[in-house]
């Protein structure tokens, strides 16, 4: 059993400094991506009475869900990057599959990392859980303000 080392202990800052940044990039990444999203998604409107309006959210869901998954895979490469820069798996472990199951907390049981580097895991976990909350947080608001504008473009009609 090891002893916990200190906060202060240069092996814990360098990992939290370390994630820290990981995970300051990968915010800066989600936050472009949302802000996009949300820019487009409210310039849409009902206009072409061709297309039903049903068709046109269901465009809108999907390919919001599709650019929120490619935005997370950039940030499991992000992770994946960070992972290989410090040496925190050993040679042959595939270091996107590892970022892929820490970042979905999913997590990856038969590999255990090197103590000083242990802390980059959680941290991983921590910054998926956080941009995957975001992301849900994104598509339930559009399916809502969606909503919201499906029944009031009815009523203007009627």
């Amino acid at each position: 059993m090891t002893t916990p080392l200190p906060l202060w202990h240069g092996i814990v800052l360098d990992q939290m400094l370390v994630g820290a940044a990981a995970s300051l990039v990968n915010l800066i990444i989600h936050a472009v991506l949302l802000a996009a999203v949300v820019w487009t998604v409210r310039r849409l409107a009902v206009r072409d009475s061709f297309v039903p309006a049903f068709l046109q959210y269901t465009i809108v869901i999907v390919l919001t869900g599709t650019l929120l998954m490619a935005g997370h895979f950039v940030e499991v490469m992000v992770w994946a990057v960070t992972y290989a820069l410090v040496g925190v798996a050993p040679a042959g472990v595939d270091l996107i599959y590892l970022a892929f199951g820490n970042y979905t907390t999913l997590g990856y049981a038969d590999l255990v990392a090197p103590e000083q580097w242990r802390l980059l895991r959680p941290m991983t976990a921590l910054n998926g859980i956080m941009l995957i909350g975001w992301s849900t947080a994104l598509i339930i608001e559009i399916l809502r303000q969606s909503g919201t504008t499906a029944a009031r473009a009815s009523l203007t009609f009627s």
